[in-house]
């Protein structure tokens, strides 16, 4: 006899998952992180008090989660890892998979959660930035690291040009959304950002072609 859940029963538990996520995200943007308890935020998801304690016990594992399952983008997607060896379809692919989770339903709001809460609680700016910024942010820089071991980039910091390539496209498509509620480029102008940035990547940073 197993005891396994069955799909049903893992089904189920992942969309209440998700209505707590949902929950907690509108909460802490409408009433603030200290002003939200995880009581109120059983009862917006529509879940049982124990259900929520039992997935999170705290305020802080819940924000935790949010800033995790904010900053995933499907890793298992080929597109998240391309090899090495053509940096124009490597960066392109990376610069597009950023815009694209930049713009998911909630990031910005998980920004302004943020800095709305940034001189009471400092440590929701912490998580945020260890759990979702800096692992994105490694992942792009080893990419970077392998195309400079393959031959096909010169650079001395791969920090610098990481930071250098995702700020290229968080200045047009993320942040004027924290001042503009309405700003959503269309699809063709964020396409074109990223090709962009990828063809400013190339001209200081690729190899010079092999004689």
């Amino acid at each position: 006899m197993t005891t396994e859940p069955s799909a049903y029963h893992q089904r189920v538990a992942g969309e209440k998952r998700a209505a707590i996520l949902a929950a907690a995200t509108r909460l802490f943007l409408d009433s603030g992180y200290d002003g939200t308890s995880l009581a109120k935020i059983a009862e917006a998801a529509g879940v049982s008090k124990a259900t929520l304690f039992k997935q999170f016990p705290t305020k802080a594992a819940l924000f935790d989660a949010i800033v995790t399952a904010s900053w995933r983008s499907g890793d298992e997607d080929e597109a998240a890892h391309p090899p090495a060896g053509d940096p124009r379809a490597g960066l392109t692919a990376i610069g597009r998979r950023y815009a694209a989770l930049l713009t998911r339903p909630g990031m910005a709001d998980l920004f302004r959660i943020v800095i709305a809460e940034l001189h009471r609680f400092p440590e929701l700016a912490q998580t945020q930035f260890n759990r979702g910024k800096m692992p994105y942010f490694a992942s792009v820089r080893r990419y970077l690291e392998a195309e400079r071991e393959a031959g096909t980039v010169l650079l001395d910091d791969a920090d610098l040009a990481a930071t250098q390539f995702l700020g290229m496209i968080s200045n047009y498509v993320f942040w004027p959304r924290m001042l503009l509620a309405q700003w959503a480029p269309e699809r063709s102008a964020t396409d074109h950002v990223v090709d962009e940035a990828v063809l400013m990547m190339l001209a200081r940073y690729a190899a010079p072609p092999a004689r």
